[in-house]
């Protein structure tokens, strides 16, 4: 689904990401963890063409998404609360993210419905807007919208970080609920070794812009980077 060839990023004459070769195939949860500063973000943001590479490129279902835009339709991501539009109310971001997806009012009313547990009574009929939303709750609107229209391909940056732990549990079902059910393709990064390990069938290590290690999710895959970030 995801391929990256000779991809790099310089800042400055400074290399913060050199990945030779990458293939992430369609269905895969795939997990990348690193420090600050390995590359995470920058992979990502390569990845959705949010900055232009240095060297390489990275291919979406065979559209190289520096040369077309065709990939975005079935693309879909959460990186930050700047992919939200802080004057809206959540009601009226999610709308315009369905319509973006050719759905209306009365398919994103009952696409939302399934997330009751994960809003809790704290993000619809509030008339808040985005802006006003506490860090945990921006972030819940903007992972969900980020599912609307059914994506093939979701990239999402740090999605446990500023929620509470029910929270975090429900989304961790929710992620592997729908790898299962939708075969798509996930990209997580996060700095929580135990929920990328349990969501994700792949995890891959980021250093210094280089990947380290690439790991199929086992049993012992936890210990094995906890042992590794801790030396």
């Amino acid at each position: 689904m995801i391929r990256v060839t000779e991809l790099s990023k310089k800042y400055g004459g400074v290399t913060v990401l050199n990945i030779a070769s990458l293939e992430i195939p369609k269905g895969q949860a795939f997990g990348l963890v690193g420090n600050n500063g390995a590359g995470k973000t920058t992979f990502f943001n390569l990845v959705l063409d949010l900055i232009k590479p240095t060297t390489g490129n990275v291919i979406n279902n065979e559209i190289q998404v520096n040369k077309s835009e065709d990939w975005k339709p079935f693309t879909s991501a959460f990186m930050d609360e700047s992919f939200l539009i802080g004057y809206l109310t959540p009601e009226e971001y999610f709308y315009f993210i369905g319509e973006l997806r050719g759905m209306n009012k009365a398919d994103i009313d009952a696409f939302l419905g399934q997330f009751e547990e994960i809003f809790n009574g704290e993000i619809l009929n509030k008339k808040k807007y985005l802006r006003d939303l506490s860090k945990g709750n921006q972030k819940k609107v903007g992972i969900i919208a980020a599912l609307i229209g059914h994506p093939e391909v979701i990239v999402l940056d740090e999605p446990f970080a500023n929620l509470d732990p029910t929270t975090q549990i429900r989304l961790k079902k929710l992620l592997k609920d729908l790898t299962a059910a939708s075969n798509a393709t996930i990209l997580i990064s996060s700095h929580d070794l135990g929920h990328v390990t349990e969501v994700c069938d792949r995890i891959v290590v980021l250093e210094k812009g280089e990947i380290v290690k690439d790991l199929q999710t086992s049993a012992e895959t936890l210990q094995e980077l906890e042992t590794y970030f801790s030396v």
